[in-house]
């Protein structure tokens, strides 16, 4: 094991179940999905629109870049931003569609990709473009 390793599988673990549990009190259903390198996070059906979301969730313990690359961003995917912050703090959510981030690389991974002949060894999605989306879950009602 990586010496981080057990600490950012604890992060991505407490960010999904955490999602997922807010949905819940939004009544929607949703399923953690297990397994190694999985490409969607959580499974999310509203029986409101009878529609079903594939969700991926990226956490973070404090604030900083979300690390991801554009051509992971798969634009039929919701993707849902967790900062954890400490134990006595509430979590915050930025939930925003995989087609809102594509059509606007620029604003959402800033000078990752932007005016580069080549991108950056770790490019991220950055924390200010996803403050309007904050608590944004009516992505699941479209």
């Amino acid at each position: 094991m990586r010496p981080n390793s057990r600490d950012q599988q604890l992060t991505a673990m407490a960010g999904e179940f955490l999602t997922v549990g807010k949905l819940f009190k939004r009544g929607y259903q949703a399923s953690v999905t297990f397994g190694n390198a999985k490409a969607i996070d959580v499974l999310v059906y509203n029986p409101g629109n009878d529609k079903s979301y594939a969700v991926q969730v990226k956490a973070l313990r404090e604030k900083n870049c979300f690390l991801m690359k554009k051509d992971n961003v798969k634009p039929d995917h919701v993707y849902v931003f967790v900062l954890l912050h400490e134990f006595e703090q509430p979590e915050e959510f930025f939930i925003v569609s995989g087609r809102e981030i594509l059509q606007d690389i620029n604003k959402f991974f800033g000078a990752s990709y932007r005016d580069r002949d080549k991108p950056s060894n770790m490019p991220a999605i950055n924390y200010g473009p996803l403050l309007p989306y904050k608590d944004n879950w009516r992505v699941f009602d479209t």
